[in-house]
């Protein structure tokens, strides 16, 4: 298998990668890069936006991922933020949204991932998508693991913790029914290289 480079600025993100990547037998490169984000808000665009760069930026395959968070009945503006869940503010200040969601009773929300792998030749694009509800109150101990300070106040569906308050064996385990961008890929990259290898 050729050496993949993961590239993103949030280190966090690069920790609970790598372990989904070595469990599966893959090694994969490290590469801290600020993208400069196209102002729309259309997670697959922006990921192959960014994956573009990042190609440019170290020459070899790359993959990126990027996240949306979609709150149902955010106040006049239902699913904000989506894509524009980083620049809203709204992940490094969850005493802010927690305050504008003060009066919502149904606190239903998602998160939706898209991996693009980009090999200088074609894009190749995975999603998932994780469904829970917010909590009222920020809940759980500093974690490294954290891919976003969100981990604080999202309660995954059928769990009563938030997932700075889980284990990482509760974490693994919960019952979400989720999908994972990341598995999905490393799935279809690994029958993609036993193919090639035969």
């Amino acid at each position: 298998m050729e050496n993949i480079t993961y590239i993103t600025s949030n280190y966090g993100k690069y920790i609970a990668t790598k372990e989904k990547f070595e469990r599966a037998g893959i090694n994969i490169e490290y590469f801290k890069f600020e993208f400069e984000e196209p102002n729309i808000n259309d997670l697959e665009l922006i990921s192959k936006e960014k994956a573009k760069q990042a190609y440019l930026k170290v020459g070899k395959p790359v993959f990126v991922e990027d996240s949306g968070f979609y709150i149902d009945n955010y106040p006049n503006n239902p699913g904000y933020p989506g894509a524009f869940v980083k620049r809203s503010g709204i992940s490094s200040n969850v005493k802010e949204l927690l305050e504008t969601l003060k009066d919502v009773k149904e606190r239903s929300c998602y998160f939706k991932d898209c991996l693009t792998y980009y090999d200088g030749k074609e894009f190749y694009q995975f999603n998932g998508i994780k469904k829970g509800t917010i909590s009222g109150e920020i809940r759980g101990h500093e974690n490294k693991k954290a891919k976003s300070n969100l981990w604080y106040v999202f309660i995954p569906l059928n769990c009563t913790k938030t997932m700075a308050e889980m284990t990482d064996e509760e974490r693994k385990n919960r019952p979400d029914g989720r999908t994972d961008a990341t598995i999905e890929f490393i799935k279809w990259y690994k029958e993609r290289y036993s193919k090639d290898d035969k």
